[in-house]
């Protein structure tokens, strides 16, 4: 065990964990997958307008459906941790339960920096990151602890 090195509270991670907890309006394609959905048919009206031809009325079907909210939260991880061993950590730190675990590999960047004694070369460290989804209604707390 011991895969998550830190929970990963960045704004950009916020900004993304924000987004991800409002439900979403969506349109299904056609009434076959509106059934699917559980979407309600609605009908929209709009203006056409084109130079040098009169406004032109139109109206077409829709089918509008939510989309629930999976709340995201991201990670350090080690780079040898798979989707599962992350999951299974996850789990059973924070009393969650997950649904997706999506990894992304970072390559450590060079750096040079001019100085009076000279150019000093140096590297940023390679990390692994992992953005876990919860299942619906599920949150992580990472300040109860301080």
């Amino acid at each position: 065990m011991g895969y998550i090195v830190k929970p990963l509270v960045t704004e950009k991670m916020t900004s993304i964990t924000e987004k991800s907890s409002v439900d979403k309006t969506l349109y299904a394609v056609n009434p076959k997958a509106a059934q699917r959905l559980g979407a309600k048919e609605e009908k929209v009206s709009y203006i056409v307008k084109r130079k040098g031809k009169p406004d032109e009325k139109k109206e077409k079907t829709v089918f509008p459906y939510t989309k629930p909210a999976r709340p995201k939260y991201g990670f350090i991880v080690k780079p040898e941790a798979n989707k599962i061993e992350i999951k299974k950590e996850v789990e059973a730190q924070y009393n969650v339960t997950v649904v997706a675990v999506n990894t992304c590999v970072y390559g450590g960047k060079s750096k040079n920096r001019y100085t009076r004694s000279g150019l000093i070369k140096g590297r940023t460290n390679a990390f692994k990151k992992a953005i876990v989804t919860l299942k619906e209604g599920d949150t992580i707390d990472f300040y109860s602890n301080i």
